[in-house]
């Protein structure tokens, strides 16, 4: 059992046992305990470098997943910008004279075999030459290509883009010389009636269509209204890279010119749906009636191919079926209920979809909260005084009962000063705050004490926490791990009672019924679980194709909305095998809240959008455009505030007009 070198034999006569003292046993068994002390230090030693290595390596991890994400948003903003020059040539192209417009389309067919780095060559030899002849004899500077120039590996160069972009300049000189050439010509086009059955609202101009006929009319200072705003939001770009671009699927004839960032809607949205038809034919038997016009996703592939440009499969979106192609006339449907078999159609919203009490007709900006660091978990006290925002390391408390106060009455220093918040709740009272972050610990925040302090810390085996839940009864804790389990803890006696464990990734969103005996949780893993808090097992399981980022339980019950990574809202009744599929995100739902009334519900995103739902069917109630991906949010009790935690480090509180 031990080796030679470790305890010599005593010295004793041949065929006789061994004879050991007791101080010598003493003496052995003394030796032998240190021993096994060293190895289980060094054990130690090892299991914590090995936990060291494991979060380091899923830091990696998560520094890859965003950075290619961020290129991939890049790409995107790319092709935005080319749809966006494409539109102006197919609309300033009817006005030139035909030998014009031969030149142009030629133009157009050599700018779109250029590359980025042909395209940035070019630019830099303008440059050059523009900085020699300024600087009269002076040597030309050389200079560094702009980072847009270098392809990232594995994403294929936007040759539609840059021929665009290289065309520009020269088209809009081409295109002035012949409208002014041409006037004469086109006067009397500029009068002539609009074609019945032409609807603003489509965002594919009729110049695509080869006409000019929404020149004249209200429907034409629209179209010009809905280019100022591209123009203005192509022109500011986020604090954290991302660039304000989504304009396009933004109905901005409908919006409060008092509000311009918000979009009231103050009679129902029509969803796609041909009204006049529909009082003509039975649902059943007219396809037009269950038709709608593409959504806004499939639009933007048809301005895709226009320019050359063929989306990476990660980026495309689900296809809209062929038999919800569109109606003449009709708005783009973005609300579809999907029967159990699968069949996608457009919802049509009742009269009263937007009308009523508890249903909000838009909502205003009140108040900034300048963070500081990028805001990722925001909460609402009850009554409505203070907020609280998590971001790098800290919880900042605000009060915003006065609005004129810009800096946080106090700050929670809770994690390490380089590792984020990613959840915090309130306890009903108000005395207790629950944090969770980038680390195994969770900190319980006494509020009540003259100097808030925290005055208990729970410890888990996973490296981070996602998200939190509190019990109606105050006792109980949930946390979501970033190893796939949901934490149970008893803020009572500050232990941890149980674990939920089914996820196979980490679990990133939760919420729970308003009788605390159903959880909902959500994960990376691609899957929606539910839980039966009474017996501690797993109820149900929904299976998606994208990964679950947001989540909320109706206060009312029997309806859960979920907000994908894909882009889609989806809306489940949790007893029944229908659903309603929305879309209005442009790019992944980061947090979704039910207003306590359960009548509607709010969705942010990585297009910086807020959106607000009707309960269940989504008619879109308003939407707000913000400067930044939306990471965060959360509603007052009394349904009357929101607010918002955004990637431009800042909080916004917004007040709900009814």
């Amino acid at each position: 059992m031990f080796p030679q070198s470790r305890h010599p034999t005593p010295h004793q006569a041949a065929g006789q046992p061994f004879k050991f003292t007791i101080p010598e046993s003493l003496d052995r068994i003394k030796e032998e305990f240190q021993f096994l002390q060293a190895q289980y230090h060094s054990l130690k030693l090892e299991c914590e470098k090995l936990a060291s290595e494991k979060t380091e390596m899923q830091r990696h991890y998560v520094m890859y997943y965003e950075m290619s994400y961020g290129l991939n948003i890049e790409m995107h903003k790319q092709t935005e910008i080319a749809k966006r020059l494409n539109t102006i040539c197919a609309q300033v192209i009817p006005f030139l004279s035909q030998e014009h417009q031969q030149q142009v389309a030629q133009a157009v067919e050599r700018a779109k075999q250029v590359t980025m780095a042909e395209l940035n060559a070019i630019i830099g030899q303008q440059q050059l030459q523009a900085q020699h002849l300024s600087h009269g004899h002076g040597p030309p500077v050389p200079l560094t290509p702009h980072p847009s120039g270098l392809q990232p590996p594995g994403i294929p160069p936007l040759g539609g883009s840059a021929g665009l972009l290289a065309l520009s300049s020269a088209l809009s000189g081409q295109s002035h010389l012949a409208i002014k050439d041409d006037k004469k010509h086109h006067d009397a086009e500029h009068h002539r009636d609009r074609e019945p059955g032409t609807s603003n609202s489509l965002l594919v101009p009729d110049s695509l269509r080869g006409t000019d006929k929404r020149r004249n009319g209200p429907e034409f200072s629209n179209d010009i209204k809905k280019r100022k705003v591209d123009d203005k939001d192509s022109s500011h770009y986020d604090s954290d890279g991302d660039k304000s671009d989504d304009n396009l699927v933004v109905d901005v004839s409908n919006e409060d010119p008092s509000s311009p960032r918000a979009s009231p809607a103050h009679s129902p949205r029509e969803n796609g749906i041909d009204k006049n038809r529909l009082l003509k034919k039975d649902a059943s038997s007219s396809p037009a009636s269950t038709a709608s016009s593409a959504s806004s996703t499939s639009l933007k592939s048809k301005e895709m191919s226009l320019v050359g440009f063929d989306p990476p499969p990660h980026m495309r979106v689900p296809t809209i079926p062929p038999n919800l192609a569109g109606i003449p006339g009709g708005k783009p449907a973005y609300s579809f209920h999907v029967t159990a078999d699968g069949q996608m159609q457009p919802v049509p919203f009742p009269p009263d979809a937007l009308i009523g009490p508890g249903i909000p007709r838009h909502a205003r900006q009140i108040n900034t909260l300048n963070h500081g660091e990028v805001v990722c978990a925001v909460t609402i006290s009850n009554p409505t005084r203070h907020v609280y925002t998590g971001g790098k390391g800290c919880v900042k408390v605000w009060d915003i009962s006065h609005p004129g106060n810009k800096s946080p009455v106090s700050q929670l220093d809770c994690l390490n000063r380089d590792n984020y918040i990613r959840s915090c709740k309130l306890l009903p009272d108000g005395c207790t705050l629950i944090v969770g972050g980038e680390a195994s610990t969770l900190s319980i925040w006494d509020l009540a004490a003259p100097t808030p302090r925290i005055k208990a810390e729970l410890t888990s085996s996973a490296p981070a926490c996602y998200a939190l839940a509190i019990s109606p009864d105050s006792k109980v804790c949930f946390s979501c791990c970033s190893d796939g389990n949901i934490a149970v803890w008893d803020l009572h006696n500050q232990t941890l009672v149980r674990q939920f464990q089914g996820h196979t990734d980490g679990a990133s969103c939760i919420d729970i019924s308003n009788d605390g005996t159903k959880l909902w949780t959500g994960g990376l893993d691609n899957t929606v679980r539910s839980w039966d808090l009474r017996e501690g097992r797993q109820l149900q399981q929904h299976d998606f194709t994208s990964q679950i980022f947001s989540l909320g339980y109706c206060p009312t019950g029997e309806w859960l909305a979920v907000g994908m990574e894909s882009s889609n809202v989806e809306v489940l009744h949790v007893n029944k095998p229908d659903k309603y599929q929305l879309h209005l995100h442009e790019s992944c739902v980061l947090s979704l809240k039910f207003a306590y009334c359960g009548k509607w519900f709010v969705s942010t995103g990585k297009d910086n959008l807020l959106n607000a739902w009707r309960t269940p069917y989504g008619a879109s109630i308003f939407q707000s455009k913000e400067s930044s991906s939306v990471l965060s949010c959360d509603i007052s009790v009394d349904d009357k505030y929101i607010v918002t935690g955004s990637g431009d480090k800042k909080a916004t509180v917004y007040e709900v007009i009814y």
